[in-house]
């Protein structure tokens, strides 16, 4: 036990220390602009986390985003790059919004919830199904199959609202709005909605799947090595179509949650880029579900917290860009770092940084020793129980 929350402690600290450098850093910036940063980091966390209101809007804001992390998650820890989001996302959330208005009149409320959200993981999920089969088949690198079929995702998206799901309001092409009492139910007379309940769901499901299941176990074992997969048995391209099936289908609802339980529509040109903001948080927890709800919700309550700082200090918004590329600069750093040091990575889990140091094919990096205890004709993943845990 004691060894478990040394580790545990460990985790935290090196989680941490990029997000405390990266604030430091957005201070010097702060100050640069000639703003308070302490005044500034209290009217954030005051207005993020400690007045209610505030904190409400921060646990609505993370709903897409666990979602969203939850995707990756199945992605990265199969060792499979799906940084397609963004497209799945819009895809998710254009066909909610397109035909939510017009199923609420034919099946209801409650019909139309699920319709709609079950249409749009299915569509995120099938929207990875091309980048998957020439991964799985013919090695062809998902990195940019993936950010096509994304650029493709956003345009379609596009067309969808400018197009058959199109409604002139006030000049701007937008679909249909659905009405506010026919979105996703609030939770216990507040205003978190019942999408954050489906993404705390679908978090601790994906982690329980990826340490506990004899699925996640193959997946697994996809990512440290696909050559040691297929000498085990099992099949890697239908590893792989799975894998980035789940990711889309994940991160398709999270687009869904974010039209049901917030926007109520869908409008031209609308992209709010979740998928790039969720990525560093994913691997600052190491590709760890549980680690990643938590920073997920912290970086929610900066969001909100930081919106609301940057008007009081009349400043953009955009400044927590800037927070974000300070945490991906300082992440880079501590890595590096630590593997001139001949240490363990801190964020990028082995298999991943093997395959990185590879040049991104995946069959090339070997297998750990003792990785594998089953023959090639060992499908069920016997023998193979010592490493199911994270």
């Amino acid at each position: 036990m004691k060894v478990k929350l040394l580790e545990l402690g460990r985790a935290v600290l090196i989680a941490l220390i990029p997000i405390i450098l990266a604030l430091a850093a957005m201070g010097v910036v702060l100050l640069t602009l000639g703003r308070d940063p302490v005044s500034f980091y209290n009217d954030m966390f005051q207005r993020g986390l400690f007045e209610w209101q505030g904190f409400q809007e921060s646990i609505i804001r993370s709903a897409p985003l666990i979602l969203i992390a939850a995707g990756f998650i199945v992605a990265f820890r199969a060792n499979l790059w799906n940084l397609g989001a963004d497209g799945q996302f819009l895809l998710g959330a254009a066909m909610t919004a397109g035909l939510g208005a017009s199923l609420l009149g034919s099946i209801g409320v409650w019909p139309m919830l699920i319709v709609t959200m079950l249409v749009s993981a299915a569509v995120g999920g099938a929207w990875t199904l091309i980048p998957a089969y020439l991964r799985g088949s013919h090695g062809v690198n998902e990195i940019i199959t993936t950010l096509m079929m994304s650029f493709i995702g956003i345009g379609v998206a596009n067309v969808l609202v400018k197009g058959p799901f199109r409604t002139d309001v006030g000049g701007v092409a937008r679909t249909d709005v659905i009405p506010f009492d026919d979105r996703l139910p609030t939770l216990f007379g507040t205003r978190i909605h019942l999408g954050f309940l489906i993404a705390l769901a679908a978090i601790i499901g994906v982690h329980i799947l990826m340490t506990r299941t004899s699925l996640g176990l193959r997946l697994r074992i996809l990512g440290a090595n696909p050559r040691a997969a297929l000498h085990a048995g099992l099949n890697p391209l239908m590893l792989t179509v799975i894998a980035f099936a789940i990711s889309g289908a994940l991160i398709g609802l999270s687009g869904s949650i974010e039209i049901l339980g917030i926007q109520g529509s869908f409008r031209a040109d609308f992209n709010p880029a979740f998928g790039l903001l969720v990525i560093p948080l994913v691997f600052l927890a190491r590709l760890n579900a549980i680690g990643s709800l938590a920073l997920v919700i912290l970086f929610s309550v900066i969001q909100i917290g930081g919106e609301s700082a940057a008007r009081q200090a009349e400043i953009t918004s955009d400044i927590l860009l800037v927070l974000v590329a300070f945490i991906l600069f300082f992440m880079a750093i501590f890595e590096y770092f630590r593997i001139m040091r001949g240490q363990e990575p801190g964020y990028v889990p082995a298999e991943v940084m093997d395959r990185l140091r590879a040049g991104g094919d995946a069959d090339d990096h070997g297998t750990p020793e003792g990785a594998l205890q089953s023959g090639p004709g060992d499908s069920d993943g016997a023998g193979l129980k010592g490493t199911e845990n994270e």
